[in-house]
């Protein structure tokens, strides 16, 4: 009997899970973002066309989500569909009013057994009421000719539920601590892992990146980080861009007698052979200006860093509390005096 009554529920459990399976639809991994910062957009495909391999992925971008980058996929090819926005935004303190308007995955085989994520960033409108709900309708085209149409916008739509964002306030305020413990786990995972990765870029290893989180209106704000030269060349950090603001700045602070003031690094900043050099607060640092939204806590923003022998990449993030302290690493290999040669000029 006992052998009887497990085998009926392993039966049930397998039926559950196929029932499961089948009604599964396509989703964002977050489903919750703040007005004003940068998102990523995890689209999970949970299956194929009933047995069919998955060999095609197209999703619309929504108005709101502008300066959409996605991310290539191993096995499949590209493409990127071009319009005009229904509105204009900022990016880099300069008016965008298109962009990609559709992302298009093709020439792989997803075989319906198997489930995967395809990905791809973008801004998300300050302007954006929240409570807001952003959908982004999906096709799914598979090797047998079936498709499966993930484009329903409403709760009685015959259409398959399309993957949906919700926007929420641009910022915490005083409630902020109420306001992180209230946080989507799925948010605060993708948080962890931007503090965490380790960006190589040829012989540099560049780690603990993290923003200060600033209140509505601020103008400027503040990016941090640790860059470790292993070889056995000389490098040097010389520019910075992102999304977010319309200009970023290499900069340090030291003090002139009594009075402490920043300084432009209009050279770059040094980066030595078999060193690490730390930005961080109270030295060099990032400085974001002309932000086009308040830097959010919990949020993660996207920074492409260009060194002079390197080359470029791009660096998430972790956008941390107001007060937020180093990294926790020590200085190496570069001490105060260092930082502050020469090269450096006023603003």
């Amino acid at each position: 009997m006992t052998t009887f009554m497990t085998r009926l529920a392993w039966a049930g459990a397998i039926s559950l899970a196929s029932l499961s399976a089948a009604n599964a639809h396509m989703t964002l991994e977050t489903g919750e973002a703040p007005a004003g910062g940068s998102y990523k957009a995890v689209i999970r495909v949970p299956h194929g066309c009933d047995g069919a391999a998955t060999t095609e992925i197209r999703v619309k971008v929504p108005e709101g989500f502008y300066s959409v980058k996605p991310m290539p996929h191993a096995g499949w090819e590209l493409e990127t569909v071009t319009g005009p926005y229904a509105n204009t935004y900022m990016n880099h303190g300069a008016p965008v009013s298109e962009g990609v308007t559709e992302v298009i995955w093709k020439g792989g085989e997803l075989p319906d057994a198997y489930y995967d994520e395809f990905v791809m960033r973008g801004s998300l409108s300050a302007d954006i009421a929240p409570g807001t709900v952003l959908y982004f309708p999906a096709v799914q085209l598979c090797a047998d000719g079936s498709a499966n149409h993930w484009t329903g916008t409403g709760e009685t739509s015959d259409a398959e539920p399309a993957p949906k964002l919700t926007v929420t306030a641009a910022g915490h305020g005083h409630g902020g601590h109420d306001d992180h413990a209230a946080m989507s786990h799925d948010m605060s995972h993708d948080m962890d892992h931007a503090m965490s990765e380790d960006i190589k870029l040829g012989d540099l290893d560049i780690t603990g990146a993290f923003a200060r989180a600033t209140l509505p209106g601020a103008p400027v704000g503040g990016g941090f980080l640790s860059i470790t030269n292993n070889g056995d060349t000389d490098d040097r950090l010389i520019a910075a861009s992102s999304d977010t603001a319309g200009d970023l700045q290499l900069h340090n602070m030291r003090m002139d007698g009594e009075v402490m003031k920043m300084y432009q690094m209009t050279d770059g900043i040094p980066v030595p052979a078999h060193k690490t050099v730390e930005l961080s607060p109270g030295g060099l640092h990032i400085m974001f200006m002309k932000l086009n939204g308040p830097l959010v806590e919990d949020t993660v923003v996207d920074v492409e860093l260009t060194f002079e022998k390197a080359g470029k990449v791009t660096v998430p993030f972790a956008v941390k509390s107001i007060a937020a302290k180093e990294a926790g690493h020590d200085m190496h290999g570069m001490d105060h005096d260092h930082a502050d040669h020469g090269d450096m000029k006023a603003n």
